[in-house]
């Protein structure tokens, strides 16, 4: 797991160029954000590197809970931005500015800094913790873009499908599992494991149910995996919590009245005074007050990644409605709810199952995933045809991924316009 002092060696790194100036350079002003590749020492910067790559992917991580959450469902998009409202109607062109700007230029720039690393000839290659950690975000960054874009692209590269994204992932998850154990740290530990549940959702993503069970089964009891965000006045946007930061400075994020359950799974609340929306005219609208996430309540608070709970639930799906049965029960009861009565085909349970799964990891990125997997069985996501909330809005449209932005198509050779 990354740590505080790993985040600020990256910023001492980042702002040393602020220092080289001379003191007769009166007019110059350097960007201490910006550093001349000349000034770079790839084997000596190998750790400050991979732990930008890692945070490179926390960045953008939160990038896709939020714009993912809309997407489906979990919230409603309580600001004006019409170009985010194109993302709680499911109708995403191509061209939309915050496409490109808040979800595939971070979650490309995780990929490219990740293979900057590897490319670098290091020591001890099957145990450098430095390899480990970057495989980690690569693996992950692999697994969002399969998830939430309908194709994906590396580095400028040819257009990937979603197999073979998923593919990707599992390679490099499998390199992080290896690399991890073999490096034996409680960091290394931690990314293996982290890598571990990553691959078995994956897997599972995939249609690879065995596999997906084999990895899910092999991580410990108790096992969670968080990204680490920070309180940093002059880098909230790069470190700080997004979903904090569009709850408390813009007001962005509502929580969908159908996800304002009693559940201690759902963190939410009433919004006070000082977290009202930036829609002045969204209660009106929406025809309910305002209600804000509660699970993310600072800018320093960490995000769940990956856990064995996570991997109890990906084990069930995979294996069978007794499994997931098991599981339900099991949840509702740890959760003060009644056990399920319910209808016991195929489909109610994995009905069930994904309700389960969505109060468990309500705005940590799971759910487009789960819709794209699962379909009908993944309640509450915005119907297609159905109309939007907004007076004056199209209707929910009937997309289940993101596309890749245009501008990605005007400067890849590789990609058809």
């Amino acid at each position: 797991m990354r740590s505080s002092s790993a985040i600020l060696r990256v910023s001492a790194f980042l702002a040393m160029g602020a220092g080289a100036l001379s003191c007769s350079d009166y007019l110059t002003v350097e960007n201490p954000s910006v550093i001349a590749i000349d000034e770079i020492d790839p084997m000596a910067d190998a750790t400050t590197l991979s732990n930008s790559a890692h945070q490179n992917f926390a960045t953008a991580h939160g990038w896709l809970i939020m714009y993912s959450g809309w997407f489906t469902g979990e919230t409603d998009v309580s600001e004006t931005f019409p170009t985010r409202h194109d993302f709680g109607r499911r109708a995403i062109g191509p061209t939309n500015t915050n496409l490109n700007t808040d979800l595939w230029a971070p979650l490309s720039l995780a990929i490219a800094s990740s293979y900057i690393v590897l490319e670098v000839n290091l020591p001890n290659p099957d145990a450098n913790l430095d390899y480990v950690r970057a495989r980690h975000a690569l693996a992950w960054a692999y697994l969002f873009m399969a998830e939430q874009f309908c194709s994906g692209v590396a580095r400028g590269g040819p257009e990937l499908n979603t197999a073979q994204l998923l593919d990707s992932a599992v390679v490099h998850f499998g390199a992080a599992v290896t690399g991890g154990n073999a490096n034996n740290s409680a960091e290394g530990v931690a990314l293996a494991r982290s890598a571990l549940v990553g691959r078995a959702r994956a897997r599972l993503q995939a249609g690879q149910k065995a596999g997906a069970v084999t990895d899910a089964n092999a991580v410990p009891a108790g096992f969670t995996f968080n990204l680490l965000y920070f309180d940093d006045l002059s880098r909230r946007t790069r470190l700080g919590n997004r979903l904090w930061q569009f709850t408390a400075d813009r007001g962005s994020i509502g929580v969908a009245p159908v996800w304002r359950v009693t559940d201690p799974r759902l963190k939410w609340r009433l919004a006070p005074s000082n977290l009202l929306p930036q829609d002045g005219s969204y209660v009106l609208n929406r025809g309910a007050p305002h209600a804000v996430q509660d699970e993310y309540p600072a800018f320093n608070t960490p995000i769940r990644l990956a856990s064995k709970l996570e991997a109890d639930y990906i084990a069930a799906e995979a294996q069978s409605t007794a499994a997931m049965l098991t599981l339900i029960q099991a949840r509702r009861s740890a959760n003060d709810q009644p056990a399920y009565v319910g209808p016991t085909d195929a489909a109610s349970v994995l009905a069930e199952l994904e309700d389960q799964r969505g109060r468990e990891f309500y705005l940590e990125g799971k759910r487009l995933g789960d819709l794209r997997r699962n379909g009908p069985a993944v309640r509450y996501a915005p119907a297609p045809g159905a109309p939007y909330w907004r007076p004056g809005a199209a209707p929910i449209g009937n997309q289940t991924c993101f596309p890749v932005p245009q501008v990605e198509r005007d400067n890849n050779p590789n990609l058809s316009p």
